[in-house]
């Protein structure tokens, strides 16, 4: 049994059952057993695989849309460059190795991360080594400050959520607590929660608060501030009901009761109502569109043939596979499971992705 499995067990026993939310925010954040503040999740050898971890593709075209967003502001001399949940560091590296091609926009930027984990610190610190000296932030509200530019891979995902089920009472918080053999289980509050909305019996509605509050707060930020934020998660482009928690462990699912602490756990974005969030703070917004449609609008396809045409035979092979496994729809693909959405000061123009506007192309 996990470190973190017996005092889940202890706090059911003491306190009775936790929400969901609790009990992701434990899974992933506790400060001696959580998934993220113990371990590097990342690559074949983690649990899971990032698109900056695929191909340096991603974050040079992420750098470039960066760059275009800053000249649109109209070149500011500093801008906060600010990542939430920057993994390895290998994004915030690849669009700073572009961005010193640039060198008024790269004597503009300071970096920012916005990261709790210590092992995940100490990693991008040894990534970014030499590259930048960032400002390392507990939470977002620190990183704010003056005009921005805010990207987050695979960041929402991670935020806990509320769920509810419908009842034939109505709605009631879904929770965690203990089974007949003592182990965790699902269950649900005895009180009805005051939603309004229609819904079948059985029927599940997940809550993103956190998420919610995230992306208000940063749209807020960018009207009064100036500046653009790119969200690029997996999710759907319209709202829907349904359990989508899941727990991922050497690249499988596995049961998120099971093992907590030792597996990621994450939800589904639902970028129909982050879009709404962000309307109600005053930004202006932009998509959702798939990642495909995204990375391709920017030249992906382009980019791709340039680092193909200098390579080695097994080179251009990595090369097409990234390409493929960025832009293909299916279980193996990103592409199409994956989506992007923008924020930004609503007197900027459409932004590079979502206007089918190609960005030069990078030597």
């Amino acid at each position: 049994m996990s470190g973190l499995k017996a005092e889940l067990i202890r706090l059911i026993l003491d306190e009775g059952p936790i929400p969901v939310s609790r009990y992701m925010a434990l899974c992933l954040g506790h400060p001696r057993h959580g998934y993220y503040m113990t371990r590097d999740p990342f690559g074949a050898a983690g649990d899971f695989t990032t698109a900056p971890e695929i191909s340096q593709m991603f974050g040079e075209l992420i750098a470039l849309w960066a760059a275009n967003v800053w000249q649109a502001m109209g070149s500011p001399a500093a801008i906060r460059l600010i990542e939430l949940g920057p993994g390895r560091g290998t994004l915030m590296a690849d669009v700073l190795r572009v961005a010193t091609g640039l060198p008024a926009f790269r004597v503009a930027l300071s970096v920012h991360l916005v990261e709790t984990s210590p092992v995940l610190r100490a990693a991008q610190g040894r990534t970014l080594a030499g590259k930048a000296e960032p400002v390392w932030h507990e939470t977002m509200a620190t990183a704010l400050d003056g005009p921005v530019l805010v990207i987050a891979n695979e960041f929402l995902d991670a935020l806990p959520v509320h769920q509810f089920v419908m009842t034939p009472q109505g709605w009631r918080e879904r929770l965690v607590g203990l089974d007949g053999q003592g182990g965790l289980g699902f269950g649900l509050s005895a009180m009805t929660a005051e939603l309004s909305l229609a819904a079948p019996v059985d029927a599940v509605l997940e809550q993103p608060t956190i998420a919610f509050d995230i992306v208000a707060t940063l749209s807020r930020h960018l009207r009064q501030a100036g500046g653009a934020a790119l969200f690029i998660d997996y999710g759907s482009a319209q709202s829907g009901l349904g359990d989508t928690l899941q727990a991922m462990k050497r690249h499988g699912f596995v049961d998120p009761l099971a093992e907590p602490g030792e597996a990621d756990l994450t939800v589904h974005v639902d970028f129909a109502r982050m879009g709404q969030a962000a309307l109600r703070g005053g930004s202006a917004v932009h998509g959702p569109v798939t990642q495909a449609a995204f990375l391709l609008a920017l030249g992906l396809a382009e980019r791709a043939q340039a680092l193909s045409a200098r390579a080695t035979l097994e080179q251009a092979r990595a090369i097409a596979a990234a390409f493929d496994r960025l832009t293909q729809a299916g279980e193996t693909g990103m592409g199409d499971l994956f989506k992007v959405l923008a924020l930004s000061h609503p007197d900027l123009p459409p932004l590079p992705g979502f206007d089918l506007h190609r960005l030069p192309e990078q030597g």
